[in-house]
């Protein structure tokens, strides 16, 4: 296996390669092209040149001779090709020996086809409307080129390939670099899930990427590592807190009573109803469990009628008020106008929901403290408010609190109590397709908001 840096550098390295080759290949036949173009034009003008000079030749003579148009031949001879004259008649009149230019040494640099086929064009030559003759040209090469044409073309051509070689060692560093800076944000979310999948999930991933989708994905990863970091506390806690919520109980039953066998302590009623509050504690314990396993399997079966939410409030406030005084905790209630709050709802399980919400807002607040329960409505959605002045929840709890046996910070820990009350008040309000929200500072206190729809708007 590759890893993706190799992946991605290969594959932009070989796809530039590819793309500059066909680059160079096109540049090179269009060069060529035009080039050969050119010179097919400078050979015809050459052609014409030899004619118009022959025929201005013969005009000043008035006929043919050995020497007309003799000094044609060192031109001929110097630019590769071959000069025949002839009369009218096709009789030579003087010529020049193909073997003379065959072995030149510029005609074998020529990169053109059938450069060794030695080949003649024949022209008229015309005076006064009449033809008086012919010139043969003869050469080895389609097209004729001099040394420095042939040096103009080689120099063409080296400078493509130096330019495309030049370009793919440029492209070459840039894919490393390029493919590097893609990568390794990939690379170290990669080696993270491996951590996660590990059980280490301290880990964290650090770099950032320009890439929305990277970033995304390194982003969710972070999330899910501190997500399962949490759930991994919360799993330990959890074990923690039902054996010391089970083992308890059960110790003060077995001390009391081993004591009370063995005559340490006399066997009296306030010591057997002291017993029997911890078997009644226990007993909480193992319902709400039994509470919780019927929500998750969706074997709750509830009641829904409507009902009025104010005078609901009221009664619980009014059931918890001697609560709060021995506490010296001030409990109020209030609403935002004299109308009637009607919720659909299984009447019990709502009463457990404030019960719950009201009781903890008791036993976390401190002597002197304050707690309100506020009911308004607002956009057809009804509000119930429940706030202290206590010892509040940190920022890193909020998120955990509906979660079996979670029971926040070490000082919350301390209180008395099993960490079920607020996973069974969310689970209770799903069930009614209402929310809870709630907002806390720690030693400033807390406020959970409650909300339903309004049946009366």
């Amino acid at each position: 296996m590759h890893s993706i840096r190799r992946k991605i550098g290969v594959l932009l390295t070989v796809s530039s390669a590819a793309a500059i080759l066909l680059i160079m290949i096109f540049v090179n036949l269009t060069m060529n092209s035009i080039f050969e173009e050119y010179m097919l034009e400078v050979q015809n003008k050459r052609y014409e040149t030899i004619t118009t000079y022959l025929e201005e030749e013969y005009e000043k003579e008035g006929q043919w001779s050995e020497n007309t148009g003799i000094e044609l031949m060192h031109n001929a001879y110097m630019s590769n090709y071959n000069l025949t004259l002839y009369d009218k008649d096709n009789k030579a009149i003087w010529g020049m020996n193909p073997n003379d230019i065959r072995n030149k040494v510029n005609l074998g640099q020529m990169m053109v086809q059938d450069q060794g086929v030695y080949t003649t064009k024949k022209f008229e030559l015309h005076y006064k409307n009449e033809v008086v003759g012919y010139v043969e040209v003869g050469q080895y090469s389609p097209l004729l080129m001099t040394e420095e044409d042939i040096q103009f073309k080689a120099s063409i051509n080296k400078s493509i390939v130096a330019s495309g070689a030049m370009t793919v060692i440029i492209i070459t560093i840039l894919s490393l670099y390029f493919s590097k800076q893609f990568s390794a944000p990939i690379k170290e979310v990669a080696s993270m899930s491996v951590k996660l999948s590990k059980g280490e999930f301290e880990a964290k991933t650090n770099s950032t990427s320009d890439v929305k989708e990277i970033e995304d994905l390194r982003s969710s990863v972070n999330i899910l590592a501190e997500k399962l970091n949490k759930q991994d506390m919360l799993r330990k806690r959890l074990v923690s807190d039902i054996s010391h919520e089970i083992r308890t109980p059960l110790n003060v039953l077995q001390n009391n009573l081993e004591a009370m066998i063995d005559g340490v302590f006399p066997v009296t009623s306030e010591r057997l109803s002291g017993l029997n509050d911890e078997i009644v504690r226990f007993g909480k314990l193992l319902n709400n469990l039994d509470l919780l396993k019927d929500f998750e399997a969706e074997s709750m079966k509830l009641s829904f009628h409507a009902l009025k939410l104010d005078q609901l409030l009221e009664n619980l406030v009014s059931e918890l008020i001697m609560e709060a005084d021995s506490k010296n905790i001030t409990l109020s209630f209030s609403k935002e106008n004299e109308k009637s709050y009607i919720v659909s709802g299984d009447e019990d399980n709502l009463k457990q929901v404030f019960f719950n919400l009201i009781h903890n807002a008791i036993k976390f607040t401190g002597s002197m403290g304050e707690v309100s329960v506020n009911l308004y409505s607002r956009n057809k959605k009804i509000y119930v408010e429940v706030k202290d002045n206590g010892m509040g929840i940190s920022r890193e709890d909020i998120p955990y609190i509906f979660e079996r046996f979670y029971r926040a910070d070490k000082s919350r820990h301390k209180i008395e109590g099993n960490g079920v009350g607020l996973t069974i008040v969310k689970n209770i309000l799903d069930l009614h397709t209402a929310s809870i929200e709630v907002m806390s500072s720690e030693n400033k206190g807390t406020l959970f908001t409650v909300i339903f729809d309004d049946k009366e708007e």
